[in-house]
């Protein structure tokens, strides 16, 4: 029989949750791959579908991630090879309204408010974005890869499973960001991970130690409190 959780197991719990944060500047410390390999088998514990397990994981580091963040970064640098990369899947919506657009548009302002970024200033734009190709100096990199067989059903469950990660890496003092940026250069990131032609990046991940010096990892997003989400049925008032 199970125990109930103690007051300080739900305590760590939650604080592994609320304390998980998108970072975008990391140290140069390293992670051994044992941690790497404890945080993903914890995170297979991830729910799905029959038991599926749609989720297959690339982990790089050194040289290899190395040499994946300079051929995408020459591509994103040069307007035309740019020009050619365009996003398997969408994922945002293609056409915005708010509340969304509003959220969006927020999190930017905020961002670039913190790093000096004025308005207009595209150099310094394109510049902070190119920084997701170099997994924002974070010691690894792991590329998430899913069959193209799989239906919604499935990137559901991947869901759940990238969440998982994040998780554990914070029950570990790591940080996390999740990067949809990558999937614009998802030819040449199964080129170098010589994927099969049956099988599409999901997103991409930095991990690593957060820099606590580092200004843009100041950055708080707001969330919507639970009256604005939910809507309860049945219980008694």
């Amino acid at each position: 029989m199970k125990q109930q959780p103690t007051p300080q197991d739900t305590a760590a719990v939650d604080a592994a949750i609320t304390s998980r944060r998108s970072v975008r500047a990391f140290l140069p410390t390293p992670v051994p791959r044992a941690v790497v390999e404890d945080i993903l088998a914890v995170a297979s514990r991830a729910p799905s579908g029959t038991n599926v397990q749609p989720w297959k994981v690339h982990v790089l580091t050194g040289a290899a991630k190395q040499g994946l963040s300079a051929a995408i970064l020459a591509a994103f640098d040069d307007p035309a090879q740019r020009a050619l990369h365009t996003e398997e899947y969408h994922y945002y919506p293609q056409e915005w309204r708010s509340p969304y657009i509003d959220r969006r548009r927020k999190i930017g302002w905020d961002m670039y408010s913190l790093l000096g970024i004025v308005k207009g200033d595209k150099a310094r734009m394109h510049e902070q974005h190119g920084r997701n190709y170099a997994f924002f100096d974070a010691p690894v990199g792991l590329f998430f890869v899913i069959d193209r067989l799989m239906e919604q059903g499935g990137w559901l469950d991947y869901g759940m499973f990238i969440q998982s990660v994040m998780i554990a890496a914070r029950a570990r003092g790591l940080d996390t960001c999740p990067q949809q940026a990558f999937t614009q250069f998802h030819r040449i990131i199964e080129e170098r991970l010589a994927l099969p032609a049956d099988q599409m990046v999901v997103c991409g991940m930095s991990l690593g130690h957060a820099d606590p010096d580092a200004p843009i990892n100041r950055l708080v997003t707001e969330r919507e409190p639970v009256a604005g989400f939910a809507q309860f049925h049945g219980f008694a008032e």
